[in-house]
C-alpha cells in the first residue's frame, strides 16, 4: 500500500462552507475537469484521443474519492496496490489491470496518477487515462481477437514512478516506448496525460490559496455528502426493500468461437443500502472479452445511471459508495483469473449499461430503456505504403464506431451515436487526408432502430474503400442477439460486417477478427446495430413517422411496423393508417411484452448461419 510523505503536521479542520463558496468550488472543479480534456486534446497525436476523445479524467479528494470526472477509474484501488512512497513531484503510471485492482481494464489504457500537494500535505489527486493506439503485441493496435492471455496484448506496465520528485524516468520510458509500433504517438499522448493532470493540480492549489485549505477540503466533503443524501433518497424511492430484481443479457461470442456469455445482475435493497450481485454470470472467457472490473467501478456506473436520470445537473461523485455493496465472484467474466486476456472488454462495458437499463426499469418505468449501448465498436487499419513519396512508411488507424442508442421514456434514441457521450466521430476529411482510404458512405440505415412509441436509434453503415494493401481488425458484438425493445417496443437490428472485394467477390466477416488482408479497391461495410424501441409502436404519431420517411430514417415499408401507411415520399394516408392499426391491434397478443429480445436464444443459435452467414458459437466452458 502507498505511503504518503507529507511535511505538514497540523491536521485539517472541518469548517462550515456557505452555499455560494460551495457553488464556486463545485463549478471550478467542473471547469478544471474539462480543462484537463482540452489540454490533452491539444497535445495528443493519436486520432483515438485527439479526435475521438478516448480518455477519462478525474479529480479526487485527499483519500482518492472522485469529486469530479468521467466514467472511469478508482484511485483507492490503485493506491492499495502501489508499493512505495509518494512524495511531492511524483507522477505514477501503470497499464496493468492486474496490478492496480482493475483501476483500468486493459493494457491499451495508460493511467497517470498525480498527488496534489499544498503547503506540505496532499489535498487531492488528479488522474487521467487514455487509450493508446498501439502498445505492442502480436497484432497492430494490440487487440488480438483470439488472445488467451494478457501476454499477447503488448507491453504491460506495472505501477511505477514515471516522475520522481519532478524528474522523469527516461530509462524506463525508453524501454516502454521500444515495445510499441507508434512511439511518437505514445510519447505525445502520455505527455498530454501528465500535462492534463498538472493543469488540474494547479487549479486545485489555486482554490486552496483562494479559499483556504480547510474550506476547500470541507467543501469536498460537503459535495460527497450531498450525493450520499441524494442516493439514499433515490434508493428508497426506486427499490422495494427485500425484493430482489434480476436481469440477464448476453455477449454473443469471445472471438475464439465460444458463446454466448451470460451476464446476470441482481439488485436487492436492505434498509438504506443495496447489494449489486453479479453471481450467475458465465465463467471467464477463453478469448479476450473478459471485463475485469472492480467493485468501485460497478458503484460508479450504477451511480451515474441513477443520479443522472434523477438530476443531470448534479456533479456526481463517489460520496454514495457506502450505500452500495457489490459482489463479484472470482473466475468469472467480471473477475477473471490472471493472466486472462482483457483487450476486448469494450463489449462488457456496453452490456453493463444495458443490464442497468433492463434491471432498474423493472422497479421504475421511468428508468427503463431499450438495449443499444451494447458495445463500443472498434475498427483498425494498418500497413506500409507501397508506392509514392511515402513508400515503406507505416500507417496505423484505431477508431471507435457508433451504433443506435435505445429508445427511452423521454424520447427517441439518437441515430449513430457513441456509447460514451463525450466521444466524437473522426471526420471523414481527416481519415482521407491522413490514411490511404476513401469514405464512400457514412450514413444511418433506415429501419435499423427498433419501432416503438419512442424509436430506437438507427445504426450506421460506414463504407471504407482501401487504397493501399494492409490488414484490418474489428471488435463488435450484437451480430447474433438483438438489442431488445421494451414495453412493447421492437428490438433493433443486428450489426453486420462484410468486404466487397475488388475482384467482385464478397467476404462476410465475424464481429471480432484481426489480421484480415485488404487490397486496393476493396470496400469494407462496417454496419452497426440499432437501438431497441420503447413503448407501443402503434401509439407513435403517424405524422412523425411520415416525416421520418421523408428524412430517410424510416422506409415506407418500415412505417408499417408503426401501423402507418404512406408513400415512398412520405405522404401520409390517414384512412389506410387507421385501418391498418385496427387490424394490427386485433391480431397481436396482449398485453405487450415488457422485453422483446427478437426470439428465444435457442432459436437465434439454430438460425444463425441462415440469418447471419456466420456459424453459431460453441457453448462456453469454464477455464481451469
Amino acid at each position: 500500500m502507498a505511503q504518503l510523505v507529507e511535511t505538514a503536521t497540523e491536521p485539517l479542520q472541518a469548517v462550515d462552507v456557505d452555499v455560494v463558496t460551495l457553488d464556486l468550488i463545485e463549478n471550478a472543479l467542473r471547469s478544471a475537469r474539462y480543462e484537463m480534456d482540452e489540454t490533452l486534446f491539444r497535445t495528443a497525436l493519436s486520432p483515438g484521443i485527439r479526435e475521438q476523445h478516448d480518455e477519462f479524467p478525474l479529480i479526487a479528494d485527499p483519500a482518492g474519492k472522485m469529486i469530479v470526472g468521467q466514467f472511469g477509474l478508482s484511485i483507492p484501488d490503485f493506491l492499495e496496490n502501489f508499493n512505495g512512497t509518494i512524495e511531492e513531484g511524483d507522477v505514477l503510471m501503470t497499464s496493468d489491470p492486474y496490478s492496480c485492482g482493475a483501476a483500468i481494464s486493459h493494457a491499451n489504457d495508460w493511467l497517470v496518477v498525480m498527488p496534489i500537494f499544498y503547503e506540505g500535505r496532499i489535498v487531492g489527486w488528479s488522474s487521467q487515462f487514455g487509450h493508446m493506439t498501439d502498445v505492442g503485441g502480436k497484432t497492430p493496435a494490440s487487440m488480438p481477437t483470439d488472445a488467451r492471455t494478457i501476454f499477447e496484448e503488448g507491453v504491460v506496465i506495472p505501477p511505477f514512478k514515471l516522475y520522481r520528485r519532478g524528474e522523469r524516468d527516461e530509462t524506463s520510458l525508453g524501454i516502454i516506448l521500444n515495445q510499441v509500433r507508434k512511439p511518437d504517438w505514445n510519447r505525445a499522448d502520455l505527455n498530454g496525460l501528465v500535462a492534463a493532470c498538472s493543469t488540474a493540480a494547479r487549479r486545485v492549489q489555486e482554490m486552496c490559496a483562494r479559499f483556504g485549505v480547510d474550506t476547500y477540503t470541507s467543501a469536498l466533503n460537503a459535495l460527497l455528502d450531498r450525493n450520499y443524501r441524494a442516493m439514499k433518497t433515490l434508493l428508497s424511492m426506486v427499490f422495494e426493500e427485500g425484493k430482489p430484481l434480476s436481469f440477464t443479457d448476453f455477449i454473443d461470442d469471445d472471438g475464439r468461437g465460444f458463446g454466448p456469455y451470460e451476464l446476470k445482475m441482481t439488485i436487492t435493497r436492505t434498509g438504506e443500502k443495496v447489494l449489486i450481485d453479479l453471481t450467475g454470470s458465465s465463467p471467464q472467457a477463453q478469448g479476450p472479452i473478459n471485463y475485469y472490473i472492480n467493485e468501485n467501478l460497478i458503484r460508479m456506473f450504477f451511480g451515474i445511471y441513477m443520479i443522472t436520470v434523477a438530476d443531470p445537473q448534479i456533479l456526481w461523485n463517489d460520496g454514495f459508495y457506502p450505500l452500495v455493496d457489490v459482489e463479484i465472484p472470482e473466475d468469472t467474466f467480471w473477475k477473471p483469473r490472471y493472466p486472462a486476456a482483457l483487450n476486448g472488454r469494450n463489449h462488457g462495458i456496453g452490456r453493463l449499461f444495458d443490464l442497468f437499463g433492463g434491471l432498474l426499469g423493472q422497479a421504475n418505468p421511468d428508468l427503463l430503456n431499450g438495449a443499444g449501448f451494447s458495445s463500443s465498436p472498434h475498427f483498425m487499419y494498418s500497413g506500409n505504403y507501397s508506392s509514392g513519396d511515402r513508400k515503406g512508411e507505416w500507417f496505423q488507424l484505431y477508431s471507435i464506431g457508433f451504433g443506435g442508442i435505445p429508445g427511452r421514456p423521454v424520447g427517441d434514441g439518437p441515430d449513430g451515436h457513441s456509447l460514451w457521450p463525450s466521444f466524437t466521430n473522426i471526420p471523414c476529411e481527416y481519415l482521407e487526408s491522413y490514411y490511404p482510404m476513401v469514405i464512400e458512405r457514412w450514413e444511418t440505415i433506415a429501419d435499423t432502430g427498433g419501432a416503438g412509441l419512442h424509436r430506437g436509434g438507427n445504426g450506421v453503415d460506414v463504407a471504407y474503400r482501401f487504397l493501399e494493401p494492409g490488414t484490418i481488425a474489428i471488435h463488435d458484438d450484437r451480430w447474433l442477439t438483438y438489442p431488445w425493445g421494451v414495453r412493447g417496443g421492437d428490438p433493433g437490428a443486428r450489426g453486420r460486417k462484410w468486404i466487397d472485394r475488388a475482384d467482385g467477390s464478397t467476404d462476410i466477416l465475424p464481429s471480432k477478427v484481426h489480421d484480415v488482408a485488404v487490397h486496393p479497391g476493396d470496400v469494407l461495410h462496417f454496419v452497426t446495430w440499432g437501438g431497441g424501441g420503447w413503448g407501443d409502436p402503434l401509439e407513435r404519431d403517424p405524422e412523425l413517422v411520415a416525416k421520418e420517411v421523408r428524412r430517410g430514417l424510416v422506409t415506407a415499408d418500415g412505417a408499417r411496423r408503426y401501423g402507418v401507411v404512406c408513400s415512398e415520399k412520405g405522404m401520409l394516408d390517414d384512412g389506410a393508417t387507421a385501418e391498418l392499426r385496427t387490424q394490427l391491434r386485433a391480431t397481436r397478443e396482449e398485453p405487450l411484452p415488457l422485453f422483446n429480445r427478437g426470439g428465444e436464444l435457442s432459436d437465434l443459435l439454430a438460425n444463425s448461419l441462415a440469418e447471419t452467414g456466420l456459424a453459431a458459437p460453441t457453448p462456453p466452458v469454464a477455464m481451469l
